[in-house]
């Protein structure tokens, strides 16, 4: 038995600290770890080995400065995770292992008018078809992250009534899915998800405090402050969708008039142009019109950027971060939309918070909001679920991208 400050006590506590630190990062060299854990060259090594023998990590040779090293990272075969993410018209869910690689991924389309029972069916059918693909064994199954379009309270666990499923208000997402898939369920919104996602592997790495836009049916925030996503103490922190830019504007589906979402979002956005080029127009269809010069498209893109710009320079002078990543299908247009923004963001923000502020589009696409589930998923397994062989509890975010 381990007393507090005993020889064995002592080991443990290198074992998790050099474990926390592979996960943070992904893969450090073992002199990286030596200088993120403070412990000794000579330790990190006897750990390392002790690490590799159990089968927890995997050591690669590498090169660093020039020199040759060795890459540590987690063992691709100590567990599975899982990210599912339920979008306004699809479900993607994808599956990935300790060494973050993606073992198998899929999205086919979600009738948003369906019950949220009949979503967790599809969500259940489609984990288990992928998990029969790929061969894994269900028992090493760690957790899973899950993704939902709206705001989830802290406490309860409950979604939102500002939730863009129809049907889904008061259900708890987590909960209903843990008792289908008989393992540790973590819930998010999708644009922290998406926040995730980008700030571990795409346009937010090596930033510290972000914001990740995403625009579609609905528009929402992820916010990132000193490293870590910021909820609010009710989940709701980042409905920048809600920032009223006109008192007189159109209603918005929260009660309120002229929300930035009724200047933005696709429901809004897509009418305008509908007269001139079809019902069957899409954002994504807009944002391809718009690359190829149509003049319409590329003009309601314009002004949706402008509007994306009056709310990014809120968040600017209230927060301060360093960067933006717009995501959604928007994104795909490049500087036709983040060049208004910028200028609009110019025009409002307070100038030192204009300055520092760098604006880009996402690099993940739209894998950011599952690759950021089996973010999560990782984020909240511990390290002495790792070093006790065991796959059934909860793990941490480590760092290079899911391929």
């Amino acid at each position: 038995m381990e007393t507090p400050g005993s020889q064995s006590s002592l080991h443990r506590a290198n074992l998790e600290r050099v474990v926390r630190a592979v996960r943070l990062a992904g893969s450090l060299t073992q002199a990286e770890i030596a200088r993120t854990t403070g412990l000794s060259a000579a330790t990190v090594s006897n750990i390392v080995r002790e690490l590799k023998d159990s089968g927890t990590v995997e050591v690669t040779p590498t090169s660093a400065g020039g020199r040759r090293a060795r890459s540590v990272s987690l063992s691709g075969d100590a567990g599975i995770v899982i990210g599912v993410d339920f979008g306004h018209t699809h479900l993607r869910v994808a599956i990935g292992n300790l060494a973050h690689q993606v073992l198998a991924e899929e999205s086919e389309p979600l009738d948003v008018d369906a019950s949220a029972a009949q979503g967790f069916d599809r969500a259940e059918q489609l984990v288990s078809r992928l998990i029969e693909a790929t061969g894994v064994d269900r028992a090493k199954v760690a957790g899973v992250g899950l993704g939902v379009p709206g705001p989830i309270d802290v406490e309860s666990g409950t979604l939102g009534s500002t939730a863009i499923l129809p049907g889904w208000t008061g259900t708890k997402p987590a909960e209903e899915l843990r008792g289908r898939l008989g393992v540790p369920v973590h819930v998010d919104n999708d644009a922290n998800l998406g926040a995730l996602g980008e700030m571990v592997w795409g346009s937010g790495r090596g930033v510290r405090d972000l914001a990740y836009i995403k625009v579609a049916s609905g528009v929402g925030a992820g916010l990132v402050i000193n490293g870590k996503i910021y909820r609010g103490p009710g989940g709701t922190a980042g409905e920048i969708g809600h920032i009223t830019l006109d008192e007189s504007g159109p209603v918005c589906r929260c009660g309120n008039r002229g929300c930035l979402e009724t200047f933005t979002a696709a429901r809004y956005v897509l009418p305008l142009l509908q007269p001139s080029h079809g019902t069957d127009l899409t954002m994504e269809g807009i944002v391809r019109l718009a690359r190829d010069g149509d003049p319409g498209c590329r003009r309601v893109i314009a002004d949706v950027g402008r509007h994306i710009g009056s709310g990014v320079a809120n968040l600017c002078n209230l927060l301060n971060p360093s960067r933006v990543v717009l995501g959604g299908d928007l994104a795909e247009s490049g500087e036709l939309v983040l060049g208004p923004i910028r200028e609009s963001v110019g025009r409002y923000a307070i100038p030192s918070a204009a300055r520092q502020l760098s604006v880009l589009p996402g690099a993940l696409g739209g894998r950011a909001e599952v690759l950021g589930a089996l973010a999560l998923a990782l984020s909240e397994m511990g390290d002495s679920t790792l070093l006790d062989g065991t796959a059934t509890g909860s793990l941490a975010v480590a760092g290079p991208a899911f391929t």
